[in-house]
């Protein structure tokens, strides 16, 4: 964001804030660019708990230099986290899109480990797009690309995507489901993920906090794990892996698993896409 504001081929940048703190470098940024001259779009979410007063200096402060800001749906809450920037190249405009799990807070950044996309995918790019006009007020997008986006079509994907591991499992192939969150407590997906255990799914559940899921249950649940972490730093990547008979599919993004993060709040699930990447989230991380 720092380049950004000082490179002189950006045109435009676009950003959501839940939680930026009361020091951030990021909002100091997006002033200076709009100092610059750029184009600078933010949303700031005045009902992020405990930070609404930063979150209603940082908005004044904004607005004083001219940025576009934002306030979100009186009844919804936008804890996605999304950073779009627009830049003049060579061969035309070309929008780079970061995407993560955790805030824009430099002080969580040092105590929660959080994963961040930073992507030119054509997709993505044209969903996080899209979701920012969703977000200003200039579209009512119902389909995306690549993005699994809350309160739109998040919840009806993963239920999808859950239930393709079960027709895999029945039909003798591969099935297994790794889901690293903050907590499960919605009881519609937790149903979900008892018919896909049933029907042979291995499923694997990393919930740092609350789980209202019971792993275990003869004829249930037999087939489910969980584990929660507590460590030197606070769990805070959601994760959701599914291994499609082989054609391994896996999103990070800003949604647990509660009936709020899904049906009442703006939240993103980013494909990852490459292949690498994946794997070391797979191997490594989960």
């Amino acid at each position: 964001v720092r380049e950004a504001a000082v490179d002189p081929n950006v045109l435009a940048i676009k950003q959501t804030l839940y939680r930026a703190g009361p020091n951030s470098p990021i909002v100091e940024a997006l002033m200076r660019a709009r100092d610059a001259d750029k184009q600078v779009a933010v949303l700031v979410e005045l009902k992020a708990r405990f930070d609404e007063r930063n979150n209603i200096i940082w908005a004044k402060r904004h607005e004083s230099h001219g940025i576009h800001v934002v306030y979100g749906f009186p009844d919804i809450k936008t804890h996605a986290k999304l950073c779009l920037v627009i830049r003049q190249e060579p061969d035309g405009i070309q929008m780079y899109v970061h995407t993560a799990t955790g805030n824009y807070n430099p002080e969580t950044a040092k105590v929660y480990t959080d994963l961040g996309i930073f992507t030119a995918d054509p997709e993505i790019v044209a969903d996080s797009s899209e979701i920012f006009n969703y977000l200003t007020g200039y579209s009512n997008q119902k389909e995306f690309r690549r993005l699994l986006v809350a309160p739109i079509q998040l919840r009806a994907r993963l239920t999808e995507l859950i239930a393709r591991e079960a027709e895999h499992a029945r039909a003798g192939r591969e099935a297994r489901i790794v889901v690293k969150v903050n907590a499960i407590t919605d009881d519609q997906m937790i149903r979900v993920l008892y018919r896909a255990a049933q029907a042979g799914v291995s499923i694997d559940l990393v919930i740092r906090g609350i789980c209202a899921l019971r792993p275990g249950v003869p004829g249930v649940s037999d087939n489910i794990r969980v584990r929660s972490i507590v460590g030197r730093f606070l769990e805070h990547s959601r994760i959701f892996w599914f291994r499609n008979d082989g054609h391994d599919e896996m999103f990070i993004g800003s949604a647990d698993l509660m009936e709020r993060n899904l049906d009442r709040r703006v939240e993103t699930l980013t494909p990852v896409r490459d292949e690498d990447v994946l794997a070391h989230l797979r191997d490594v991380v989960l």
